[in-house]
């Protein structure tokens, strides 16, 4: 994701078709005949006015709709075919001497006992696009690469490709070995961990975050006159060195407001987040209520959710730290109340996408992580295991 350091997010409007018209000479040829009558040429007038209205409805409608994805065109109808399409083959989970959930936080139980009940799961490995590979979050390095070890000695799959059309749940991200196991799972297998994802444990492009589970029920009425310009809510995070100096300078400004879990409703046009020092899980909860994300950050950010689905840049704005208070005062005054507004409705309908039900819904946040693994199921990699 781009850093603006100094300048607001470029806005490009809509442009709507506009309608011409052209006249007949009538000193050189005469009308047809069914525009001579005075009430067909009314009618006809009346038909093309309801037509151009009509365009118009269904033009803003795709607009509103569609500018928050990467691929308006293909996403619906590459969902549709992942729908009736895509199945995924479960391995066994390992043996637990205790009753305890494989699962503990709550995303990756969500996705785990959705996938469950979904159509998704398949019985025959033969028909299946990918294949998971549950186990807890908690398991030691030692313990995974046995238990890769023993699915590649049972099962035929594994093998085929080195574990590239496998992928797995780990909350933190499975963290780097030696072992020839745990290096096939760590390079080629699909890792699902939880967003904000822990630093070095995420590759872009192949891994994938689950959105956090956010605490909102309903959306808000939109606040018309906003108390303040940002807000930003702290809590017991570690803030980076490098942005502490910015976080000193935000408090202290007029136009912003820092608390310390404040309560739900924020009268702000602007929500302020600091990527790796801040409390990343309510940014869903933001854009439901109507306050478009800041992310403060001093690096590329390439573990959002959704990345491959939904343009972040379309809903949030992105800057660096360098300008201080006043520079992030700056973009955030500079971006005209169009594209505000704009970027404030994507946040809104991208929520849909972003949250988890109980039973999963249509394009809820199950089924969009899982149209991300329905786009890698072509994808194969190999990390070849070269003895020391």
């Amino acid at each position: 994701m781009p850093i603006d350091n100094s300048s607001p997010l470029t806005y490009h409007g809509h442009h709507k078709l506009a309608s011409s018209s052209s006249c007949l000479n009538t000193q050189t040829a005469k009308p047809p005949c069914f525009l001579s009558s005075p009430s067909m040429a009314a009618f006809i007038f009346l038909l093309i006015s309801l037509l151009t209205l009509t365009g118009d409805v269904l033009s803003e409608h795709t607009t509103t709709t569609t500018s928050l994805y990467h691929s308006p065109k293909t996403i619906f109808s590459n969902y549709d075919n992942m729908l009736h399409s895509f199945k995924i083959f479960l391995y066994p989970p390992p043996p637990s001497s205790t009753d305890a959930p494989l699962f503990t936080t709550t995303q990756e139980s969500n996705f785990y006992q959705s996938l469950l009940r979904s159509p998704f799961v398949t019985d025959d490995p033969t028909h299946a696009h990918l294949f998971f590979l549950p186990f807890p979050s908690s398991t030691s390095t030692r313990n995974l690469a046995r238990l890769i070890r023993n699915i590649r000695v049972t099962f035929p799959f594994w093998n085929r490709t080195l574990g590239a059309d496998h992928f797995y749940l780990s909350s933190a991200g499975v963290d780097s070995s030696s072992d020839r196991n745990v290096v096939e799972l760590k390079k080629n297998s699909v890792q699902i961990s939880c967003f904000p994802a822990s630093s070095g444990l995420f590759i872009p492009h192949k891994d994938v975050t689950l959105p956090p589970v956010h605490s909102f029920q309903s959306i808000p009425s939109v606040n018309a006159t906003p108390s303040f310009l940002g807000y930003m809510k702290l809590t017991d995070h570690q803030i980076p060195v490098t942005l502490t100096t910015l976080i000193e300078e935000i408090t202290d400004h007029p136009d912003f407001t820092v608390e310390y879990d404040p309560p739900a409703s924020k009268k702000a046009k602007f929500c302020l987040f600091v990527y790796g020092g801040s409390d990343m899980t309510w940014m869903v909860e933001a854009m439901a209520s109507r306050c478009v994300p800041v992310v403060i950050t001093d690096r590329p950010i390439q573990d959002l959710p959704l990345m491959d689905v939904i343009d972040w840049s379309k809903m949030a704005v992105f800057v660096g730290p360098g300008g201080g208070a006043k520079g992030l005062k700056r973009v955030l005054e500079g971006i005209g109340e169009g594209e505000y507004e704009e970027m404030m409705e994507s946040g809104v309908a991208a929520t849909r996408h972003l949250g988890w039900n109980a039973e999963a819904q249509p394009h809820d946040a199950f089924h969009m992580v899982i149209y991300q693994l329905w786009l890698r199921r072509h994808t194969i990699r190999y990390a070849r295991w070269v003895e020391q």
